[in-house]
């Protein structure tokens, strides 16, 4: 049994099917009224556009891609969430991609969408230089997210990582903590999400009188919480001592607090620590853990805006943007008391 088609509804609201058409298309010429009657035809009829139809009219397909490394993480499988509904909030759906966190995988990724089966993409690159990601902007409109350099000519939104992990750090030392580790590192080459985080921690420690000191710094193979808390372990054994630590995320984070249970070592009495992407789970957690809170929300509602008006036609100099973020106190890492 076929679906309801345009004349169907043209029909049923007894105009014509270019006047259907427009509504579909949202011409701004439409009346209210006749809108609101053609709308309620299409409700009453169950009416679904075409999608081939649309591009052939329009050349758009109402689909935009949203790539990560691995949606597997926490963090980011929210924020796949999140930027489902906000790009609902503006009439389009989501393709969401992983890149398997390789150079392979980022590569594949833009020449897919390259193809056309998208108006446009959200991405967060780790692999990708500035450089190849801008020989790329010609081709399909892409805004960047996250802390990898962007290129002068493309949108950029991000939180400020450097001001995040310095105020986590100063809300550690106004509770009283002066020996203060970071977990959660790569083992090689850093990242540049972990360069930017470590350098807000040293910051902070230089601005209270104290020295960053590299013994501090414990890094892991894999941000998985399990590799995490063997790192954590093998430090502690070799006479790690802090009264704090700056986690690169909650998962560093719930390896951290595990290897210490193990230990005895309790949190926060004996050491706070906090996590970073306020995740779901960091709630639930035993203690309920500390952490910096980004505002997706805000973040991808921005990147959408910059998205569609390339989309629209918009060539001018890249839109580099901070959204907000704000430090969530719990458990973990309670705050400074006056007693």
């Amino acid at each position: 049994m076929r679906g309801p088609r345009l004349q169907d509804v043209a029909e049923r609201a007894g105009v014509s099917m270019k006047t259907v058409s427009n509504v579909v298309r949202d011409y701004p010429h439409v009346s209210a009224a006749m809108r609101e009657r053609v709308q309620r035809a299409i409700d009453e009829l169950g009416y679904r556009p075409n999608v081939v139809a649309r591009r052939l009219a329009t050349g758009r397909t109402g689909f935009i891609a949203v790539a990560f490394a691995d949606v597997a993480i926490p963090y980011f499988g929210e924020l796949a969430h999140v930027a489902s509904r906000r790009a609902q909030d503006f009439d389009y759906r989501v393709l969401l991609e992983e890149t398997d966190d390789t150079l392979e995988g980022e590569r594949a990724l833009i020449a897919s969408s390259e193809a056309g089966l998208v108006d446009g993409m959200l991405f967060q690159p780790s692999k990708m230089s500035s450089s190849e990601i801008a020989q790329h902007r010609s081709q399909i409109p892409i805004v960047l997210l996250g802390e990898m350099p962007a290129p002068l000519t493309m949108d950029h939104v991000m939180i400020d990582n450097v001001a995040a992990a310095r105020e986590i750090t100063t809300h550690l030392l106004d509770s009283g903590r002066r020996r203060i580790g970071f977990v959660g590192h790569e083992t090689t080459a850093l990242s540049e999400t972990s360069r930017q985080r470590i350098l807000g921690y040293q910051e902070a420690l230089a601005a209270a009188g104290l020295r960053a000191d590299p013994r501090m710094l414990v890094a892991t193979s894999s941000i998985d919480a399990t590799d995490t808390a063997a790192s954590v372990r093998e430090a502690l054994a070799d006479g790690w001592e802090v009264d704090a630590v700056v986690c690169r995320d909650d998962l560093a984070a719930m390896g951290t607090l595990r290897a210490l249970h193990e230990r005895g070592i309790r949190v926060p009495e004996d050491v706070a620590v906090t996590g970073w992407d306020d995740t779901r789970l960091s709630a639930v957690t035993f203690p309920s853990l500390t952490s910096v809170s980004p505002d997706v929300d805000a973040l991808f509602t921005r990147a959408m805006g910059l998205l569609l008006e390339r989309i629209a036609g918009y060539d001018g100099v890249g839109r580099h943007e901070i959204a907000p973020h704000r430090i969530v106190v719990r458990e973990s890492a309670p705050a400074a008391t006056d007693d």
